[in-house]
């Protein structure tokens, strides 16, 4: 490929490091849009408040299991090029939604919520113990971050090998994926400071009035309908088939490779840990005591921690990536333990830094020795996202159970040392698993 043919792709590149920026955007979005949402629907959630909150953490990545495979079967058919404009789309619609909530909360479902509201502002440490009831605009909201989850299902399938494809006159592929990666990590740490200081712009939580989304999201939303409108005019490069050559008979199942399979358990450990420490930490700031404002603070600080530590990562390509996922489970499991016993939610941004870098350790002891079958390995992975799900949702459930979010990081510490285990027995590869 000549050097123009490289200069060509620069206008692609930029266009996917804004599409993984905004990855990173709606995903913080969709996680600190709990509280805001558990204000404005959930006043009358009664026992099961934190339960119907984290539902929508819940759905958000519920997607990335569900339609995972769809997203795979869909490039196979249509190619990267149609796959992105309609993972665009998607999101679009997804934006959609969210307005459509608010606008139903506002006018019609407010009538049955606004006594109890008004009951909440007037009375010091209000708690709710009539009949639970959810609003409409409850429902349609979780739809909305399903949706959202299967667009960035489909994006995130495309965009990485974009990204890498795009050649640029003096970067290589590992350079553009981290340029690409700072872009998402940035995003993901304004996302907090987005919800509280731009959209609900400082609102107490009870003054919570959803639709102050209507401006924010319809911006968004024109942003992406403007990126749609380009991308078929846009000059992307080809993506050969990473799949296995055609008439190639593979005879293993990739489940049988022993370290991977615990490598799907360590990502749905990672994910599930990661995302529940990003997203319940304004709900445990908010239960003790601290305003939306400062919970919104500690969201981004943690996010931020996960920026730094993975511009701190490249320089830490000669340790093996064991001894990271060792020392990251490690003093992640401490900052947890500290924010427990002390109930200080500030300790618990410290978690951030070290969740930073055990993505791609665990991602490269999984893989290793797979060979023909590191493909499939890879998709296998992609699976244990439902981490994301599964973990915010059960912390949520037992806060209710329990009266508190305090013990409840007992389950987010039991993730950590799944991951230790990992670092120092599941990752190893056995003789017979050794892929040819």
């Amino acid at each position: 490929m000549t050097t123009n043919q490289k200069q060509s792709y620069t206008v692609p590149f930029i266009i996917m490091v804004v599409l993984m920026s905004l990855v990173g955007l709606i995903t913080s979005l969709n996680q600190q849009l709990q509280k805001p949402m558990e204000a404005a629907f959930l006043i009358k959630g009664g026992e099961y408040t934190n339960t119907f909150t984290t539902l929508l953490v819940f759905s958000f990545f519920l997607a990335y299991l569900v339609m995972g495979t769809v997203s795979g079967r869909f490039i196979e058919k249509n190619g990267y090029k149609k796959t992105l404009i309609l993972g665009l789309s998607i999101l679009v619609a997804a934006f959609g939604l969210y307005e459509i909530s608010a606008y139903v909360f506002d006018k019609f479902d407010i009538v049955n919520f606004q006594a109890t509201l008004d009951e909440a502002r007037s009375t010091e440490n209000f708690k709710y113990t009539g009949p639970i009831e959810l609003p409409m605009a409850y429902y349609i909201f979780l739809l909305a971050a399903f949706v959202a989850g299967t667009a960035l299902t489909f994006l995130q399938a495309v965009i990485n090998p974009y990204i890498v494809a795009c050649d640029v006159k003096g970067t290589s592929g590992v350079q553009r994926q981290t340029i690409a990666g700072v872009g998402n990590s940035t995003m993901t740490t304004i996302g907090p400071l987005f919800v509280t200081a731009v959209i609900f712009a400082n609102q107490d939580v009870l003054n919570i009035n959803i639709t102050s989304l209507y401006i924010p999201i319809l911006v968004l939303m024109l942003m992406v309908v403007v990126i749609i409108a380009v991308l078929p005019r846009l000059n992307l490069p080809t993506i050969a088939s990473t799949e296995k050559k055609a008439g190639e008979v593979l005879t293993e199942s990739v489940w049988s490779f022993r370290h991977l399979t615990l490598g799907v358990i360590a990502i749905f450990a990672y994910v599930g840990v990661e995302v529940a420490a990003g997203s319940n930490i304004n709900l445990y700031a908010t239960d003790l005591g601290f305003d939306l404002k400062t919970a919104g603070k500690m969201a981004s600080l943690y996010w931020f921690g996960m920026l730094v530590g993975r511009l701190l990562g490249s320089f830490l390509s000669k340790v093996k990536a064991n001894t990271q996922l060792m020392v990251t489970s490690i003093g992640a499991t401490l900052f947890i333990v500290a924010t427990m016993m002390t109930k200080n939610p500030w300790l618990l941004v410290g978690a951030g830094l070290f969740h930073s870098i055990m993505w791609p350790a665990i991602f490269s002891l999984a893989v290793e020795g797979l060979g023909r079958y590191t493909s499939k390995g890879s998709g296998a992975l992609m699976m244990g996202v439902v981490g994301g799900a599964v973990l915010p949702f059960v912390q949520g459930v037992l806060a209710d159970k329990i009266g508190g979010w305090d013990w409840t990081w007992l389950l987010v510490i039991a993730g950590e040392i799944y991951l230790l285990y990992y670092a120092l027995v599941g990752y190893k590869v056995l003789k017979r698993d050794k892929g040819a």
